[in-house]
C-alpha cells in the first residue's frame, strides 16, 4: 500500500511539472519526452532533478576538482535530502523565518558570483526562477541554520583545555614544520575557539541529520532507469444527449 501511494505520488508530480512547463514560454515537449523527473521522495515529498540543477546553477553546490556529473548530482541530492529533512523538522515547531537583511546579504553573495546583473538574470531565467523564489529558498535555509544554532549550539562548547591542546599539539607543530613564527596563544585563542566550535557543531549537525534520515522514509531514485513519459491521452467530450 505504501509503495502504491509513492507511485501515485510520482505520477502526479510528473504531471504537475509538465503542466507547469506548459504554462511557460518554454518549447512544448514532444509526446513521451521527459521534461523532468523525481529523483527522491522524502516522507512522500518529491525532490526533482530540476531542484538539483537549480542548486548547482545558483552555486549553492559547487563541483569539486575532477568530480563527474553523476557524482556531482548524487552529492547535490544527498545534500538536498538532508536540507529537506532538517526543514521538515523545524516546520513542526513553527520556527520564525530569517531576518530580511540576512536574506538580502545572501542574495548579494549569490549575485556576486556572476560577472554582471545581466548574467545573474540570465541564469535565473535559464533555471526557471525569479529573485522572489530565490529569496524564499535562502530564507528557509537561514531559518534552518538559526534553528540548528539554538538547538545544537550548546553542545559545541569549547573548553580552555581543548584550546590549549589544539595550540600545543596541532597549531604549534604545523607552524614550526612550515618555518613560520608561532604566535602567543593569547593572539590566536579566539580563532582556535571558533574553529573547534565549528567542527563540533558540524559533527552534531551530522549526527542529528543522520538520526532524522534513519527515522524518515527516504527513497533515492537518482540512479533509477529513466523512462519516457507515455503519450498524452486526448479526452473527447461525449455528445450531448438529445432533449
Amino acid at each position: 500500500m505504501r509503495r502504491e501511494r509513492i507511485l501515485l505520488h510520482l505520477v502526479s508530480c510528473v504531471l504537475a511539472v509538465a503542466a507547469a512547463l506548459a504554462g511557460q514560454d518554454a518549447p512544448t515537449p514532444h509526446p513521451g519526452e521527459l521534461v523532468d523527473r523525481v529523483v527522491a521522495i522524502v516522507d512522500e515529498s518529491p525532490i526533482l532533478l530540476s531542484d538539483l540543477r537549480r542548486a548547482i546553477g545558483l552555486g549553492m553546490v559547487t563541483r569539486r576538482e575532477g568530480e563527474s556529473e553523476a557524482a556531482l548530482l548524487q552529492r547535490t541530492l544527498d545534500e538536498w535530502i538532508e536540507r529537506r529533512l532538517r526543514s521538515n523538522e523545524i516546520s513542526r515547531f513553527g520556527f520564525e523565518g530569517a531576518p530580511l537583511e540576512d536574506v538580502e546579504r545572501q542574495i548579494e553573495r549569490l549575485r556576486a558570483r556572476f560577472p554582471d546583473e545581466a548574467a545573474w538574470q540570465a541564469e535565473l531565467a535559464d533555471l526557471g526562477l525569479d529573485e522572489a523564489e530565490v529569496r524564499q529558498l535562502l530564507a528557509r535555509q537561514l531559518a534552518v541554520l538559526s534553528y540548528l544554532e539554538q538547538r545544537l549550539g550548546p553542545r559545541a562548547f569549547v573548553s580552555i583545555d581543548e584550546i590549549q591542546r589544539y595550540y600545543d599539539e596541532k597549531l604549534t607543530p604545523r607552524l614550526t614544520t612550515d618555518g613560520d613564527p608561532v604566535p602567543p596563544i593569547d593572539e590566536v585563542r579566539e580563532g582556535i575557539r571558533a574553529l573547534l566550535r565549528e567542527q563540533k557543531l558540524d559533527r552534531e549537525i551530522a549526527r542529528w541529520t543522520a538520526e532524522l534520515r534513519r527515522e524518515a522514509d527516504v527513497v533515492d531514485l537518482l540512479d533509477a532507469e529513466e523512462k519516457p513519459l507515455p503519450p498524452p491521452i486526448l479526452v473527447l467530450e461525449a455528445p450531448a444527449s438529445p432533449p
